[in-house]
């Protein structure tokens, strides 16, 4: 079943993404025509409340009768979908082990030795897949070979089968969601060399997943719990407005950008504005984490640099939010843009606002095209 789960180069069928949080699910269709991405079909449904909760699904079965729902209403005609579980439900690590073992012997050794190592439960309880990297020469002059090892708990693993064979589908690959997000991204990380990280930023409905990532792996990972529901509730509160799930206020407005002092910023805008002030407030949250991990990374790291930061998920879509992570980080922030990242010819234009967070559901749909 996670044969495929990490390995992007496995051969290609025909096949649909499907994207699932707690907010909405996210369905694409993509062909290509000679070296050109096309999109038949982009579909997204709320998820109702109840179905998700402290970001874990409880209920199943109305979670697979929407998605069969939502694929009879829209006629999409497939029966194998690509879909992933979040990063947070996700143990990744890069190991080294030694080059001269062969296919056999290197995978009873990362499996079954190395695995356990970095496990935080048993092993008989998680799913493990792993995808050789690039060799090198240790300090010692040994050549090794650098090995991607994946862990999701088996229970995460059987949930997504049962929700799909459910609604009559089943699942041709099972990955991880920030996996799907950099292969939406790819040629622009190609652009960074081997002492450059990129660090990436999405920011979804109730998390923010953070992946830090050098020549196309990720090499660190961390999920915060602010998204883009906290900020939406802050900023109800300030401005006495009910309580929603929709974010899409956030998408319709514009960050003020002020004075960099923190204390002096949110003085000036909560005399103007206490909405964008609360809003203000969460978005500083998150960069204290995000900055708290650079730090912790670049600390573990030697001869490794930030050399970008990408913003993705529906939070990349607030306006003016890669120049406010620019000046509180001081790192060069630009929001991403699956559409163009892909070159996707498209039926019906996509409002630049919306398109940061198709970055994880276009990478699932191109998977098997």
């Amino acid at each position: 079943m996670l044969g495929n789960l990490t390995n992007p180069f496995a051969p290609k069928t025909k096949g649909v993404g499907l994207e699932i949080n707690p907010q909405q699910i996210n369905i694409v269709q993509i062909t290509k025509q000679r070296q050109q991405y096309k999109l038949l079909k982009n579909i997204s449904v709320e998820v109702p409340e109840g179905i998700y909760e402290d970001g874990q699904i409880v209920d199943s079965l109305t979670l697979s009768e929407l998605i069969k729902d939502t694929f009879k209403q829209h006629r999409v005609n497939a029966k194998q979908v690509t879909t992933a579980v979040p990063m947070r439900e996700a143990i990744i690590r890069i190991i080294p082990v030694p080059a001269e073992l062969d296919e056999e012997e290197l995978r009873d050794m990362v499996l079954v030795h190395e695995a356990s190592m970095y496990l935080p439960y048993p092993r008989e309880e998680v799913d493990l897949d792993y995808q050789k990297l690039g060799y090198f020469i240790d300090e010692d002059g040994i050549e090794k070979v650098n090995v991607l090892l994946v862990a999701t708990k088996r229970e995460v693993t059987d949930l997504y089968l049962e929700i799909f064979e459910q609604a009559d589908l089943k699942i041709d690959v099972l990955e991880i969601n920030s996996f799907a997000l950099i292969r939406t991204i790819r040629e622009q990380l190609r652009q960074f060399g081997s002492k450059e990280a990129v660090v990436l930023v999405d920011i979804e409905f109730d998390s923010t997943e953070i992946a830090i990532i050098v020549e196309g792996v990720p090499q660190f990972s961390r999920t915060v719990p602010i998204g883009t529901y906290q900020m939406r509730s802050a900023l109800s509160q300030a401005m006495g407005l009910p309580d929603s799930r929709d974010t899409e206020l956030l998408q319709e407005m514009a960050l003020i950008l002020t004075a960099t002092d923190d204390t002096q910023a949110e003085t000036g805008l909560t005399a103007i504005n206490p909405g964008m002030a609360a809003l203000v407030r969460i978005l500083g949250e998150l960069v204290d984490e995000l900055g708290r991990s650079i730090n912790f990374y670049l600390n573990q790291s030697e001869d490794l640099e930030i050399a970008q930061l990408l913003l993705a998920g529906p939070g990349a879509g607030i306006g003016q939010i890669d120049e406010f992570f620019t000046q509180r980080l001081n790192l060069p922030t630009m929001q991403i843009d699956p559409v163009a990242a892909l070159a996707l010819e498209v039926n019906e234009q996509i409002p630049l606002v919306k398109r940061p967070g198709l970055g994880i559901v276009l990478g699932l749909g191109i998977r098997k095209v």
